[in-house]
């Protein structure tokens, strides 16, 4: 924490920007997972790779390899079978609108990568996540008092406050910036996105969400994919 008065002021305006990207991110994924399937909201949100590793390539100077390429492709088409409008139940009213949140959501996503990137380069990566999380959290409970939803937290059941998932993102981002500090974002961010293996098994045993045929062709070409960007 010493550090902390040390910081120059193009740092604190990255991790500051990183902060504002992660904020907009979290709040547009968690519409879209209201509106619509983990399963289906989860890879267009994972998606984000391909942006990042494109933005990677124009504003911080980082390679694109042929490998690279084709992990783009293979996480561009499985992202498009896994949504597909026939995996999309039609019972599903707002489909449109989860859709849209979830494209947004990595879009923010990939900005909080390049930002964060940048931010973390001239300080000690814990400090950098604390200060850019400070920033999520003032805009979170910004939105929550603009909104008026602060009323809600009396209505929130038990089972709620235990699934909150505050300790897992923070373990999450403490090792993500990190690995951000010491590694390229083309290479750390892909690494990051194979959680989306995990996140499929889980909402397919938990909470019973089913996976077409496509679906599984479209997860293993992100997977497929994913992993070409690391060669």
């Amino acid at each position: 924490q010493s550090e902390i008065w040390a910081l120059s002021g193009h740092t604190l305006l990255f991790l500051v920007l990183s902060g504002l990207s992660t904020g907009a991110s979290w709040l547009c994924y968690f519409r879209a997972l209201q509106l619509g399937d983990v399963n289906k909201v989860a890879p267009i949100d994972k998606s984000s790779t391909v942006l990042t590793i494109l933005l990677a390539f124009l504003f911080l100077g980082e390679p694109v390899s042929f490998p690279q390429i084709i992990g783009i492709l293979g996480i561009g088409i499985g992202t498009l079978l896994m949504i597909s409008k026939q995996e999309v139940e039609k019972s599903q009213p707002d489909s449109k609108q989860w859709l849209l949140f979830a494209v947004l959501s990595a879009v923010f996503a990939s900005l909080t990568s390049i930002f964060g990137k940048i931010g973390v380069e001239q300080v000690e990566s814990n400090l950098g996540t604390a200060i850019r999380t400070v920033v999520v959290l003032v805009m979170a409970w910004l939105m929550v008092f603009i909104t008026g939803e602060q009323k809600g937290l009396r209505k929130i059941s038990r089972k709620s406050w235990i699934f909150l998932s505050g300790i897992t993102t923070g373990l999450s981002w403490l090792c993500y910036y990190r690995a951000l500090q010491d590694g390229p974002a083309s290479v750390v961010v892909p690494v990051d996105k194979l959680s989306i293996l995990v996140t499929v098994v889980f909402s397919t045993l938990i909470l019973k969400e089913k996976l077409g045929r496509r679906a599984l062709i479209g997860l293993a070409l992100i997977l497929i994919g994913t992993g070409a960007m690391l060669l």
